[in-house]
């Protein structure tokens, strides 16, 4: 049963940028992200050990980017489907769409969008 697990506006305050006015605080990411897999396992079973928790999704990616204060969002997507394709073997593809809200004055926000896959 392929299917897709994701979350939508994760915020994530983090360092961010590549201006020093940027990397002097925290400012949001908004982060969507899509993982498709065979969830047959998951749904037979109902253990969360057996498909994607979305707690530990969430955690995985704010602590890469808190950790990492990313100077381009584009880093940021890269890495944060790399993590996702190494921690859960079941996950085929990623989607990601980082958005970073305080880049341009005159948009409503930034944004990288890529998908990868096994």
């Amino acid at each position: 049963m392929r299917g897709t697990i994701g979350l939508k506006d994760l915020r994530i305050d983090c360092v961010v940028g590549i201006y020093p006015h940027e990397r002097t605080g925290d400012q949001p990411l908004f982060v969507d992200v899509e993982v498709d897999g065979d969830f047959a396992a998951a749904a037979s079973s109902e253990h969360v050990d057996d498909t994607v928790d979305y707690d530990h999704l969430a955690a995985g990616l704010t602590e890469l980017a808190v950790g990492r204060q990313y100077q381009l969002i584009e880093t940021f997507a890269e890495e944060g489907a790399a993590l996702i394709l190494g921690r859960w073997a079941a996950v085929e593809a990623v989607r990601i769409e980082v958005r970073k809200p305080n880049a341009v004055p005159a948009a409503a926000c930034s944004f990288v969008r890529l998908e990868r896959s096994r």
